[in-house]
């Protein structure tokens, strides 16, 4: 499987070549199950496009192209520079890349945006990305759940968005699991 090219059209959006072929190292690391699964392993969470084989990649494509299309918009777009916007995009990418675990298990783990942080971090040899970069990238993934920050005893797990940019990235991932959206796909890619 070619995992890179998966992400082709989104990685156009992406105005750092650096941080492009960064991004593309990345994904190329994610486990293959990623590319198979639903966004949702019940069902229940998503709309109809990221059901099915391949859903979490079509959910994570409609949550990058709604953060693109926000981001070209200059009343939003412009309280974000060029930097923050690549980095906001690749923690988009990026931000459920081990939903269903280190090892692929049945259902959704509800730490997985902290397991997908701890997988950058620890890749960070293999990248040009600064600490500061990676920072950025990983405290946007760890915050995305939002409000959906608790295990199932009710234990907060995962840090709520504190600040614009993980605010953004959680709206656009939130968006792009709202059951009332439609967006059409044509072999995995949007239908322009």
């Amino acid at each position: 499987m070619d995992k890179i090219s998966v992400f082709s059209k989104e990685y156009t959006y992406i105005q750092n070549e650096k941080y492009c072929e960064d991004l593309k190292k990345l994904v190329n690391l994610l486990p293959d199950y990623y590319f198979e699964v639903p966004a949702s392993s019940t069902g229940k969470y998503h709309p109809e496009f990221s059901l099915g084989d391949g859903g979490l990649v079509r959910h994570t494509k409609a949550a990058v192209r709604i953060a693109y299309e926000l981001l070209k918009n200059n009343v939003i777009g412009s309280q974000f520079s060029s930097q923050q916007k690549d980095l906001m995009l690749m923690a988009l990418v990026l931000h459920d890349g081990l939903k269903s675990g280190l090892e692929k298990q049945k259902y959704t783990q509800v730490e997985h945006p902290l397991l997908v942080s701890n997988y950058i971090k620890d890749n960070k040899d293999k990248l040009t990305l600064t600490c500061e970069e990676v920072r950025f990238i990983c405290e946007c993934i760890e915050s995305h759940m939002g409000e959906w920050n608790k295990d199932f005893n009710g234990v907060e797990v995962l840090p709520i968005p504190k600040n614009k940019y993980q605010k953004f990235v959680h709206m656009c991932d939130f968006l792009a699991s709202r059951k009332f959206l439609n967006i059409n796909f044509n072999n995995n890619d949007i239908v322009e």
